[in-house]
């Protein structure tokens, strides 16, 4: 009786995984899943331990000040593109669409009218980078297209290890983390707290009282 009660659990969770992974391939950026795609590989580390170079980008929300580090030696092509958007001042206003109790909160590509905001080409996916979805880390969203990410961005708020690289096909790429929550990991929390339903063009998940970005600022090291 016992194993097959274990054998039961372990179908759950499967099952709770590829629904958790379906919900997050959603296409929510502005590419088609069958769109090409340059996806010519950077190389970088594997060491999950040698971030190298940091960099701070502070994000202030409507819920409080949440303050990142992102890492351009293990995700070089990832942190390039988001430093743009922040810096072109795309992510000023947006807000976060889609949060996920014991998942994920994913923001940064759509207006508070829900609109959607501009975005460059798709970058290269630099998930073989080492670095794990784990709870506070930060990463970039997609189509089901491996290369598809653009402007959009999740911080994780579970050990998502199911959304790890595992191989360089379309079920392995996984989805790229450059960077974590340094501080604020409060707010974050409380984000995924938040009562969540229908709005816009999304029939689930979107806060009913709007989470909005209202400035992300690269601190530069002077300051």
């Amino acid at each position: 009786m016992k194993k097959y009660f274990f054998a039961a659990l372990a179908l759950f969770l499967g099952a709770g995984s590829v629904y958790m992974f379906l919900e997050l391939s959603h296409t929510y950026t502005t590419l088609i899943d069958d769109e090409a795609v340059d996806a010519q590989e950077t190389t970088i580390l594997t060491d999950p331990t040698d971030l190298g170079t940091i960099i701070n980008v502070k994000m202030e929300t409507s819920m409080g000040e949440v303050m990142l580090e992102i890492y351009p030696d293990k995700a070089p092509e990832t942190v390039k593109n988001f430093l743009y958007y922040t810096n072109a001042g795309t992510y000023d206003g947006t807000i976060f669409h889609r949060v996920i109790k014991d998942f994920m909160n994913q923001g940064g590509g759509y207006t508070t009218d829900y609109a959607k905001t501009e975005t460059q080409r798709p970058i290269p996916n630099e998930a073989f980078n080492g670095l794990k979805n784990l709870p506070g880390t930060i990463a970039m969203a997609r189509t089901s297209a491996p290369h598809s990410a653009t402007n959009q961005f999740f911080i994780n708020t579970a050990d998502n290890s199911f959304l790890d690289h595992t191989g360089k096909n379309m079920s392995g790429w996984g989805y790229a983390v450059f960077g974590k929550v340094a501080q604020g990991m409060d707010v974050i929390d409380r984000m995924s707290e938040v009562e969540t339903g229908a709005d816009g063009p999304f029939g689930q998940d979107v806060p009913k009282q709007q989470i909005i970005i209202l400035k992300m600022t690269e601190v530069k090291a002077a300051e």
